[in-house]
């Protein structure tokens, strides 16, 4: 990733093991989509942002959006990306509290 234009800092713990690790969740600089690179129709103004979660064993997200707002948008909307990893992981502020409320 190029430029990282906000993070998060979070702890999380596999469900099998009750040592916490950090976790960096940043998030990159939106840019134009390069049309070659795609398998879908992708207008003039339609932009990614990537999603790194630094710290875990997972690939980076791939946001995309009509245009570079609506990707940076999505991408900062992270909640529903990690509720999908929780039969896996269990996630944590800093301070210790669950980060989802009804964990």
């Amino acid at each position: 990733m190029t430029q990282v234009i906000a993070e998060r800092r979070l702890l999380y713990s596999l469900k099998s093991e009750s040592d916490r690790r950090e976790l960096t969740i940043k998030i990159g600089l939106p840019r134009l989509v390069d049309k070659e690179a795609v398998d879908f129709r992708a207008d003039d103004e339609a932009a990614v942002c990537t999603v790194e979660l630094d710290g875990l064993d997972e690939r980076n997200i791939e946001v995309y959006g009509a245009d570079s707002l609506h990707a940076l948008v999505l991408a900062v909307d992270i909640d529903p990306c990690l509720r999908g990893m929780t039969k896996k992981y269990d996630f944590y502020w800093p301070s210790g509290e669950p980060y989802f409320g009804d964990a």
